[in-house]
């Protein structure tokens, strides 16, 4: 264990966080607004990991980490372990190292993690990058290959296109398969803009093709063609860990815990999510960290309201576009509708590559400011309710 503090003489309400992202550590410091709390945070890496930067890890060494000593407010307490099950009717977390954490309230801020893929080969031959050991891993893969081995990344969503880009702003012969459609959150205009970044960084992009089998040496296509490639990264599709389901509380297919529209559990009103691993009436938002930056407040708020025996708000939030780096030097941001269509009006350009790489300092610095001042914090309005979904979402 470590922290800032360990001395709880004054508390009597136990508040637990498990998981130490975005999610976890912003609901974790909104929480001290009041000061009678005893708060603790389990996560199971010492650091807080940058997920938004770990293609900048895996291609360039990037250091995608931070000490929660900045990140975390005074009084909270780091417990370095792994949740392993959640015992609602005892009020403890059990962890991978034999001890137990009790609580009164829980947060529920596990993250999400890589996308198991059903693609022959995968699991074995392909390369991850959702989670810090993953890109660590792909970092030390790709240390050892030679710079002129082609290399292959499946899956053409954000997360696909950041690290295609980047390993080829490295000098890497990089192979795109998008499986359908390259950036399909994107507008036309917008993936047309992407497009053209990436062919300036020699990324050969395959739009409709299907990988159908990862093998040591090569990837094989839906039409049975097999093309060489030296290293394979797999980006398709995120899961979320299992916590939740082995627990005994009600997850969605992908495992994500159903609440109602005020964050709490279904299965426990004394359990409340935030952030990738939260399905807010069955209709899970967009696993992102601008989503997490959103929720996390809220979901210390809607926790704060049950130990206060007051009625907790339904949670609100809104997009405003989605940036994109492409490589270090150019980058594109998509405008969208609050509710995360994609609109026709795009940024693009190195003056988008600074704004963006402002918004990740800035992330890192809206934390730090959260640990000084637990009440500052904000999240858009005016996004629709989760049940207004299926109107408003675009094929």
């Amino acid at each position: 264990m470590t922290g800032n503090d360990t001395t709880h003489t004054h508390t009597t309400t136990k508040v637990v966080v498990i998981g130490g992202g975005y999610a976890g550590t912003l609901a974790a410091n909104h929480l001290r607004v009041r000061d009678d709390l005893d708060i603790t945070l389990i996560n199971p890496r010492p650091r807080f990991v940058e997920r938004i930067r770990l293609h900048q890890l895996a291609a360039a060494d990037y250091d995608a980490t931070a000490d929660y000593g900045t990140l975390l407010g005074e009084g909270i307490r780091l417990v370095v372990d792994t949740a392993t099950r959640i015992d609602s009717a005892a009020g403890t977390v059990a962890l991978a190292s034999g001890a137990q954490v009790a609580y009164d309230h829980l947060i529920y801020a596990v993250g999400s993690t890589a996308g198991t893929p059903d693609v022959p080969g995968a699991a074995e031959f392909a390369y991850q990058v959702a989670e810090f050991e993953h890109a660590e891993r792909l970092r030390g893969a790709l240390v050892k290959l030679d710079p002129a081995a082609p290399v292959t990344v499946v899956g053409a969503g954000l997360t696909g296109i950041e690290l295609a880009a980047e390993l080829a702003e490295q000098g890497r012969r990089v192979t795109l398969v998008c499986g359908g459609r390259l950036g399909p959150s994107l507008s036309a205009p917008g993936r047309r803009s992407v497009a053209k970044a990436l062919a300036r960084l020699g990324v050969t992009v395959r739009e409709s093709e299907v990988v159908t089998e990862v093998r040591a040496d090569g990837v094989v296509f839906a039409d049975g063609a097999v093309r060489p490639s030296a290293l394979t990264v797999w980006t398709a599709g995120f899961g979320v860990p299992g916590l939740a389901a082995a627990s005994v509380l009600r997850t969605d297919g992908l495992g994500r815990l159903i609440t109602d529209e005020t964050l709490t559990s279904v299965s426990d009103p004394r359990i409340v999510a935030a952030g990738d691993c939260a399905a807010p009436s069955d209709e899970p938002l967009r696993m992102c960290c601008a989503t997490a930056n959103q929720l996390a407040p809220q979901a210390a708020e809607t926790v704060l309201a049950h130990i206060a025996g007051t009625p907790a708000a339904r949670f609100e939030y809104a997009y405003g576009g989605s940036c994109i780096s492409l490589g270090r030097r150019t980058a594109t941001l998509q405008f969208t509708r609050k509710d995360d269509t994609a609109v026709n009006l795009y940024l693009g350009g190195r003056a988008v590559a600074r704004f963006k790489e402002a918004v990740c300092k800035g992330t890192l610095w809206a934390m730090r400011r959260t640990a000084r001042k637990p009440e500052w914090t904000f999240w858009l309005k005016g996004g629709p309710r989760p049940e207004e979904k299926a109107l408003v979402r675009q094929p």
